[in-house]
């Protein structure tokens, strides 16, 4: 009985004796490579990322366009309103090549001289280019087929009117007053006004406005049209162009109600 319990003290003490000198080998070597795991999944993301990076420059992915372009008076799209003055555009052509050669082709033909603004919606947008002048006509040539781009709709933003289908945009246009990004690659950004902003702020407001402002006359800059001499409202004074983000002043009415006609 002494044999079997000094044999059973032994065996316990030879265990507990194995089981710590485990524990005390394991534990430096956990010590050691801690961190390490972590060091090599930062390593390994940020190689996915440079590989992502160089597949999309490889696939040509869609690219952000700049805010502007160099003036050229061959894309620039002038406006005489009866407001006051005129509203000079930069087209974008790089963006929406088609819709830009429409406006072009239109506004040589004079299809844009003495239209109206039809609906004009405070806070939000004037629309025209209607030659029946109430939202439902276009020119005689085909609607165009859409070229949604990721230029934003900012205030002084120029983008094309459509009806419910995306191919249906023909004539009609609207200029924002105030920035409306929910309406980002759903209509055509053509263009985006430069100079004369003040002049889009004075169109009347309603749908329809009760004294409707005109386009007196509308022209590409490097035809080189004067200024209409009898525009009726005196000018205001013209905003730098870091003031075309900044909110018109008062609160905007709701889109769905119609606001109260000026009247002169």
């Amino acid at each position: 009985m002494a044999f079997s319990s000094g044999f059973g003290s032994l065996g316990r003490a030879f265990a507990l004796a194995c089981a710590a000198l485990v524990m005390t080998a394991s534990v430096p070597a956990y010590a050691q490579g801690g961190g390490k795991p972590d060091e090599n999944k930062e390593a390994e993301s940020a190689a996915k990322a440079e590989a992502n990076v160089k597949a999309l420059k490889a696939e040509g992915a869609p690219k952000i366009p700049p805010a502007s372009l160099p003036i050229n008076p061959d894309d620039v799209w002038d406006l005489d309103l009866s407001t006051g003055g005129r509203v000079r555009i930069q087209l974008r052509p790089d963006v929406a090549p088609n819709h830009v050669a429409r406006i072009k082709e239109l506004t040589r033909q004079g299809l844009y001289n003495g239209l109206k603004f039809h609906r004009v919606i405070p806070g939000f947008m004037a629309q025209g280019g209607d030659p029946k002048g109430d939202g439902t006509g276009g020119s005689t040539l085909p609607d165009l087929k859409q070229e949604f781009n990721m230029l934003p709709h900012l205030r002084g933003t120029v983008s094309m009117a459509r009806a419910q289908g995306e191919d249906s945009a023909n004539s009609q246009f609207f200029i924002l007053f105030q920035p409306r990004m929910q309406l980002d690659k759903k209509y055509t950004v053509f263009g985006r006004v430069i100079e004369g902003i003040q002049y889009v702020d004075a169109i009347p407001l309603g749908e329809p406005p009760a004294n409707p402002a005109v386009i007196v006359q509308a022209s590409i800059e490097s035809d080189g049209k004067p200024i209409p001499t009898n525009l009726s409202a005196p000018r205001g004074p013209a905003p730098s162009l870091s003031d075309l983000n900044a909110p018109l002043g008062g609160k905007s009415a709701p889109a769905k109600k119609k606001p109260a006609p000026k009247k002169k």
